[in-house]
C-alpha cells in the first residue's frame, strides 16, 4: 500500500489545480479569436485589500495575514494583464497602508486614498482581492461579488466566477453586495470583489499561502474578465 503523507497531497492537489486551470483557461482564450485590436485602450485598476496596520483576516493554522496573501495575488494577476497588453494601476504596490500618519481615521483615509486612485485612473473596470472568513469552518471556496444595480459588473462577476469554478476546489455563485460596501459602490466603473478562498477553512489555507495556486487563482480571474471583453461593449477581441 502506498502512503501519501498530508504535506505531498497538498503540493499534488496544487499541481494538479495548475494544470487543469491553466489547460481551461488557455482554451478559453483561444477558442475565441484572439488578435487584440485596442487592448491599449483597456486599464484595469487592481485593488489589494487592506494593508498597514489592518491584516484582514488570519489563517486558521498558520495565522497568514490576509493583506500580504492579497498582494501577492494581485501581483501575479497584474503579470497576466500586462502580458496581455492590457494597462494595470495597482492601488497599493507594497505592504505599506494608504495614509500619511496613524491616526483614528486610518481606514477612512486608506478608502478615500483608494477612491481618489480609481477615479484617477479612470478604467475599464475595478478588481478587489480579498481573502474570507466564515465562523464555520468547512466552508470553502472561491466567491465574487459585485456591485449593485451595474449590468456590467453583474457580467464581469459571472464570467470571473465561472472561471474560477472550473477549479475543482469551487463551485459557488457570484452575488451582489447591498449596503456600505466602499470598494464597490464608491465609484460608477465596473466593479467586483474576488474573495479567493476561506483562511477559516484549513484546506483553502493551506492552498492559499501556496506560489503555485496564487498563479491558479490569479490566471482564473484573468481568464474570466477576457471572457467578460468577449460579451460586452469592451470587445477588443475581433
Amino acid at each position: 500500500m502506498i502512503v501519501i503523507k498530508k504535506g505531498n497531497l497538498i503540493i499534488i492537489s496544487v499541481m494538479l489545480i495548475t494544470v487543469i486551470t491553466l489547460f481551461i483557461c488557455l482554451g478559453a482564450i483561444f477558442l475565441k479569436p484572439t488578435n487584440i485590436t485596442d487592448a491599449n485602450a483597456v486599464k484595469v485598476v487592481l485593488d489589494a485589500g487592506h494593508g498597514g496596520v489592518d491584516n484582514g483576516v488570519s489563517g486558521i493554522a498558520t495565522g497568514v495575514k490576509e493583506s500580504e496573501l492579497n498582494l501577492k495575488v494581485v501581483k501575479k494577476l497584474e503579470t497576466f494583464f500586462v502580458s496581455a497588453g492590457i494597462s494595470v494601476v495597482l492601488t497599493r504596490d507594497s505592504e505599506a497602508g494608504l495614509y500619511d500618519v496613524a491616526n483614528s481615521s486610518l481606514k477612512k483615509k486608506d478608502m478615500l486614498k483608494r477612491k481618489q486612485i480609481i477615479e484617477r485612473a479612470k478604467p475599464t473596470l475595478v478588481i478587489s482581492i480579498h481573502m474570507n472568513k466564515y465562523s464555520l469552518s468547512t466552508r470553502r471556496g472561491a466567491q465574487v461579488f459585485y456591485k449593485q444595480d451595474s449590468d456590467n459588473s453583474k457580467i464581469l462577476a459571472n464570467s470571473v466566477q465561472k472561471s474560477l469554478n472550473l477549479m475543482p476546489e469551487a463551485s459557488r455563485e457570484c452575488k451582489t453586495l447591498a449596503g456600505d460596501y466602499y470598494i464597490l459602490n464608491c465609484t460608477d466603473y465596473p466593479s467586483i470583489i474576488c474573495e479567493c478562498g476561506f483562511l477559516s477553512n484549513p484546506e483553502d489555507e493551506a492552498l492559499l499561502i501556496t506560489d503555485a495556486y496564487q498563479d491558479s487563482i490569479a490566471y482564473a480571474i484573468f481568464c474570466g474578465v477576457v471572457d467578460y471583453f468577449s460579451q460586452t461593449s469592451f470587445n477588443f477581441f475581433s
